[in-house]
């Protein structure tokens, strides 16, 4: 098989596709500031040592990698699988009441301001070059042949995760003694400030109350595992 045929067997990702992986990506990233900041604050506020500190956030950082790509994967392939089932259901209702779904098409593009005559006109053509992939466009808003991908979310989620868990992680052992707590309180909030702009983008969301729920979240995380480590 040439490189040719090879691009054409597998199409280009949608911009639902790819919105999904980004997704997966900066969930992954923030849950892995905020997992292994909290780690690290329990256990600096429990013990001095270093080494025991660093291991700890790392550890916590493979395994909040890991755990996230396992969610990511499982839930997307969820809905990989639903996506698959309409097709499937909406092959079987092509072959046993094209009528209705003739009809459907057709309501679907009067209600868009077309005439009935334009709109039965444009339905006949549409149904006519490939009506499984025109209905599920029109009832499900999903493109034929392309479904979200569960092993792209998966690894986008995990290393977003273990590069988010990095910014405390590095902070907490490499700056000197004094400057600990307050490198890593400056280096969470600033990351997750980014996570939270990056998230608002993705959903439309509004950035600023979106950034600003982020911070609040990471200091609050912050100061929760800092009262359980002194507890301990």
């Amino acid at each position: 098989m040439t490189m040719e045929q090879t691009t054409k067997a597998k199409p280009a990702a949608t911009l639902a596709e790819k919105a999904n992986t980004l997704r997966a990506g900066v969930l992954g990233a923030n849950d892995g500031i905020l997992t292994v900041v909290g780690v690290l604050f329990s256990v600096a506020a429990a013990t001095t040592n270093p080494f025991t500190i660093f291991i700890a956030g790392l550890a916590d950082l493979l395994a909040c990698a890991f755990s996230m790509a396992s969610g990511e994967y499982a839930s997307v392939s969820s809905q990989k699988d639903t996506e698959q089932a309409v097709v499937d259901q909406e092959a079987v209702l092509l072959e046993t009441d094209h009528e209705t779904e003739r009809q459907i098409a057709i309501d679907y593009y009067k209600e868009r301001g077309v005439t009935t005559e334009t709109a039965t006109q444009i339905a006949d053509d549409l149904l006519q070059k490939n009506a499984l992939a025109t209905m599920i466009r029109i009832k499900y808003s999903l493109e034929l042949g392309h479904y979200m991908n569960p092993w792209s979310a998966a690894w986008s989620s995990m290393f977003s995760a273990a590069l988010g868990g990095i910014f405390p992680l590095m902070a907490m052992t490499l700056l000197p003694v004094n400057l600990q707590w307050p490198g890593t309180i400056v280096a969470v909030t600033a990351a997750v400030t980014i996570t939270g702009f990056m998230s608002a983008k993705l959903g439309d969301g509004l950035v600023k109350r979106a950034m600003i729920r982020n911070v609040v979240i990471g200091l609050i995380t912050m100061a929760i595992h800092y009262g359980i480590g002194q507890i301990l």
